[in-house]
């Protein structure tokens, strides 16, 4: 489900971009964003297993000064609203643009009937089903995109560079922002907090469930980083050294010609409707999950001001999807909307995190604040720096 969460359109779009654009170079934002995601989704994990609350229960526990707390929720929902409307509209286009080079038809049609879909699994109200349908679909892009980085033979010794050498090339502030929103994804935070509370036991079993979500965690979360590292490298080995833009599916769909030849379209649509899905259905529950709760509403999936959040969320992203004429810049903008209000949040779970009245024990170490702190600090820094840029290319 987190893997689903984070890998979707957003990071088959953004990461092929960094690739064209920048070869191997921006390699390291990725392993960045996967430690990142790794630690603030540990951290989610454990407030819920631990105090058996979600992310935004105990966010309404720990502050009880009622107008600082009136604030922060507003500030809370506010981004979460945002970040989730915008990313709901690029897991739309996503999954429309899979669909649309499958079967020939146009674009315009398929986000409403992608919302219409989802809306029947969400109604269900069963997270097993969910879990497992998301499942499914992870198993698909990871096969297409993983093997396809394999069978195009990046060169090692660039993707180690690009790796473990920061660098930020001139125009690339706004790719590197992007590639950190679309792993180290703010609702996601939210989303694991509920539902580790779904998934594992805890009494008797907490300490060992604590144990085993921290290591669900890690493999999770590397897995859907591989697949954006196998992406990239792709991209970078396809277009970095022809000139070849990258402004469209059919485009991007010419990384798997190597592999596949004539057949790539095909390959790449499953791929990339699995990625778009995956999101739309995990997005939509994060944003329930997360605005629900916050406004002290609870997480009953069945509930009917659960369902008109995710229903509210998901149609706003179907319409805008439909209307919308340039898909791959609205997805990157997706992208680099959550990379900005992240460090909103991140600071928002590091907070309650240090409420020792509420986990005890399992609250954060010194260690572990200053591991998220410095996470904030450079996801701020990489924001300002971005923007900065933004605003010199305009004046």
């Amino acid at each position: 489900m987190v893997t689903a969460c984070f890998v979707g359109p957003g990071t088959v779009t953004t990461a092929s971009l960094a690739g064209a654009d920048f070869g191997m170079t921006l390699m390291w934002a990725v392993v960045f964003s996967i430690l990142a995601t790794i630690v603030l989704q540990e951290m989610s994990a454990r407030l819920g297993l631990a105090s058996g609350l979600s992310l935004g229960q105990a966010l309404r526990r720990t502050i009880t000064q009622p107008v600082i707390r009136l604030v922060v929720i507003v500030l809370v929902v506010s981004a979460l609203g945002i970040g989730s409307a915008v990313y709901a509209q690029g897991d739309m286009l996503g999954t429309a643009l899979g669909l649309s080079e499958a079967t020939g038809s146009p674009a315009i049609i398929w986000p409403l009937i992608t919302f219409a879909a989802v809306s029947a699994l969400l109604l269900t109200g069963r997270f097993t089903l969910i879990m497992r349908v998301l499942g499914g679909l992870v198993a698909i892009m990871a096969i297409v995109f993983v093997v396809t980085a394999i069978m195009v033979r990046p060169n090692p010794l660039d993707m180690l560079r690009g790796a473990f050498v920061p660098s930020i090339p001139d125009g690339s502030g706004f790719v590197i922002i992007g590639l950190i929103g679309t792993t180290v994804v703010g609702y996601n935070l939210f989303l694991h907090s509920s539902g580790v509370i779904e998934y594992y036991p805890r009494g008797e079993h907490l300490e060992s469930s604590i144990k085993a979500a921290r290591t669900d965690t890690a493999l999770s979360i590397a897995l859907g980083g591989l697949i954006t590292l196998a992406i990239l490298a792709t991209a970078a080995s396809a277009f970095f050294t022809t000139g070849i833009p990258v402004d469209s599916a059919a485009t991007m769909a010419a990384q798997l010609e190597p592999l596949l030849g004539p057949s790539a379209r095909y390959f790449f649509a499953a791929g990339l409707f699995s990625a778009g899905l995956t999101s739309v259905i995990a997005g939509g529950l994060a944003a329930a999950f997360a605005v629900s709760t916050t406004l002290g509403w609870g997480q009953d999936l069945k509930s009917w001001r659960f369902r008109g959040i995710w229903m509210a969320v998901l149609g706003y992203g179907a319409v805008v999807a439909t209307l919308g004429d340039n898909p791959v810049a609205a997805i990157l903008f997706a992208q680099a909307t959550n990379g900005v209000l992240l460090p909103i949040l991140a600071i928002t779970l590091l907070l309650v995190m240090n409420n020792r009245s509420l986990l005890g024990q399992h609250s954060n170490t010194k260690l572990q604040n200053l591991v998220g702190a410095l996470i904030v600090l450079v996801v701020i820094g990489l924001s300002v720096n971005s923007l900065l840029g933004l605003v010199g290319a305009t004046g």
